[in-house]
């Protein structure tokens, strides 16, 4: 009973010296306020399922715990409102500066290389499309947590090594760089394991989860896990995870270390030297 109580006002003082850390950032020391940071728009994809909004929603609400001050906006590329569009002609309506478009993808492919930046260059505002979330070792983190949470063994003996793997269970998109990018996450976390990790799809690549999980079988690997590389809930997540045969773990959802690989791409993208694209012309 003392431990949770200590636990939940450390945690509060935390989170009021970060926002008050954050509102004396808006101020310069001749005591004039600073320029508002560009926004951050997380680009989720969308999903009919609702779960998946409740969880990107969430998400947005650590980012915005871990950095006050920012603006935090979320924008779909389909399936779901509010539409990437919409969020960014709301922001040109309250004369927003600028804003940095943070991809909640783990991969690059057509949305990241297509839709995304055509949809910013439409915009009045000037925009900044940040690279996807993957392939990078905080997304690792969050895998392990994850599969840790749904029972893998947190030390294993050289038997248990010599008999388990895991599928990393992605969507699947048909551009090579996709399929490259998880194949590089796929190896950082059989590192991380200390065994065999291979990637599988929900769609558009192969090979599919059933598919991967047979060819572990036939090399010997009886303990299967299936990690799910999703960051929300919705119908790939679900599918792959029934057809493990033994744990699968939960989306990435809101990981803290999601929170915080979205604010260093956000970081990233305002490092870059490139200017932020120039807003589109207005209609005559």
């Amino acid at each position: 009973m003392t431990a949770t109580h200590l636990d939940s006002t450390a945690d509060l003082m935390n989170r009021t010296g970060s926002r008050l850390a954050g509102q004396l950032g808006l101020v310069a020391p001749d005591g004039r306020r600073r320029p508002a940071p560009p926004a951050l728009v997380v680009v989720a994809h969308g999903s009919r399922d609702p779960r998946a909004s409740v969880t990107v929603r969430a998400l947005l609400d650590r980012v915005r715990a871990l950095r006050p001050g920012l603006p935090v906006h979320l924008g779909h590329i389909e399936l779901d409102t509010p539409l990437l569009p919409d969020t960014l002609a709301g922001l040109d309506e309250r004369a927003t500066g600028a804003a940095v478009l943070v991809p909640l993808l783990l991969s690059r492919g057509y949305h990241v290389k297509r839709d995304i930046p055509e949809m910013a260059a439409e915009a009045r505002l000037h925009t900044r499309v940040a690279a996807p979330l993957g392939p990078h070792p905080l997304l690792v983190d969050a895998l392990h947590a994850r599969l840790t949470e749904a029972g893998w063994p947190t030390r294993a003996d050289e038997e248990t090594r010599r008999t388990s793997g895991v599928v990393l269970a992605a969507a699947g998109s048909r551009d090579p760089e996709a399929k490259a990018d998880t194949g590089r996450t796929a190896r950082l976390l059989a590192e991380r394991l200390g065994v065999p990790v291979v990637p599988a799809y929900a769609s558009a690549a192969a090979p599919t989860v059933p598919d991967a999980l047979r060819a572990l079988a036939a090399r010997g690997r009886r303990r299967v896990a299936v990690a799910s590389y999703f960051t929300a809930p919705g119908r790939f997540a679900t599918e792959c995870a029934e057809a493990a045969p033994w744990i699968a773990s939960a989306p990435l959802g809101t990981h803290p270390a999601m929170a915080r690989l979205l604010l260093h791409r956000y970081d990233q993208a305002l490092e870059s030297p490139a200017a932020l694209a120039a807003p589109a012309l207005a209609p005559a």
